[in-house]
């Protein structure tokens, strides 16, 4: 599990088409936490901006092969609540992307928001 004080602890805000890019690689190297096609992909994710927080890390012979990532999405069916899912994304590429956390408590409070939209999170009446 990567914390929000790790150095790879990231949260990145990328396009839909970067989207598309990161399931290629991942349908490419056969990672199975991916979209099972770039068609589902397209069929539950609305073209627009996603965010991207680093979830984990897998390791092999030292190396970080993967970081798994939860990706925030509005959703391609139109309803205003949106979705999490999980990809993998290759170093190289996950290195490249440009940061919105630089401050430590910045990544702290997205950490927090990533936690609560994965419990779900629900309009409420305040009485």
């Amino acid at each position: 599990m990567i914390r929000p004080t790790d150095t790879d602890f990231r949260v990145c805000q990328i396009s839909f088409e970067q989207l598309l890019e990161i399931q290629l690689e991942a349908q490419e190297r056969g990672w199975a936490t991916r979209w099972s096609s770039v068609g589902a992909l397209r069929g539950q994710v609305k073209e627009d901006a996603v965010v991207l927080q680093s979830l984990m890390r897998e390791e092999r012979e030292g190396a970080v092969r993967s970081y798994r990532c939860l990706a925030l999405f509005s959703t391609a069916d139109g309803d205003p609540s949106g979705g999490v899912a999980t990809i993998d994304v290759d170093p190289s590429r996950f290195a490249s992307l440009k940061r919105l956390d630089k401050d430590p408590s910045v990544s702290q409070t997205f950490a927090q928001l990533f936690a609560l939209a994965c419990g779900g999170i629900s309009m409420i009446s305040k009485a």
